[in-house]
């Protein structure tokens, strides 16, 4: 017999961590319906990263994703070896390299989110409309804080995170 699921918490945080883990296994399964194919969850946080960051360096990725100066440039190299980002000079310090997403990696970003809904969809459409509306006002403010957390203000009225409608 499989183990019992933990009793739920009155945390809040430890219901956004489950929250968390079963959108990873959505994530996942919209990442083999997108019809350019599967990314890495890393090359896929860093292009989000970068679309929000546009024109941002190679040290502010490295920063917001936690992730050590090697390794992020590495990253990179294999985004723009697959034609995901491009790197330009910066017209202020040639020694400064600014990162765009490429139109390829904005079109992927663009599928994955559209594989993303797609998923999303049956979730929603189960639930009432009342607690639709109480989770839509919910994930605005948890954008909110934790655009204001990890990118060190509150989340933009362009914020690449889409409106989710119910099928």
């Amino acid at each position: 017999m499989p183990p019992s699921p933990p009793s739920p918490s009155p945390d809040p945080a430890y219901t956004a961590s489950e929250v968390t883990d079963l959108l990873a296994v959505l994530w996942g399964r919209a990442q083999l319906r997108a019809p350019s194919g599967p990314i890495s969850p890393s090359q896929l946080r860093a292009l989000l990263v970068i679309e929000r960051l546009e024109g941002g360096n190679l040290r502010a990725l490295g920063e917001t994703l936690g992730s050590s100066p090697p390794a992020t440039s590495r990253l990179c190299d294999r985004l723009e070896a697959a034609g995901l980002v491009e790197r330009r000079l910066s017209p202020s310090s040639r020694r400064e390299v600014e990162l765009y997403l490429s139109r390829p990696g904005r079109l992927l970003l663009e599928e994955v989110r559209e594989s993303q809904v797609l998923e999303l969809a049956p979730v929603l459409g189960a639930m009432a409309s009342e607690d639709l509306t109480r989770l839509a006002e919910g994930l605005a403010a948890f954008r909110d804080a934790a655009a204001a957390v990890v990118h060190g203000g509150a989340a933009e009225d362009e914020s690449p995170v889409r409106a989710v409608r119910p099928a």
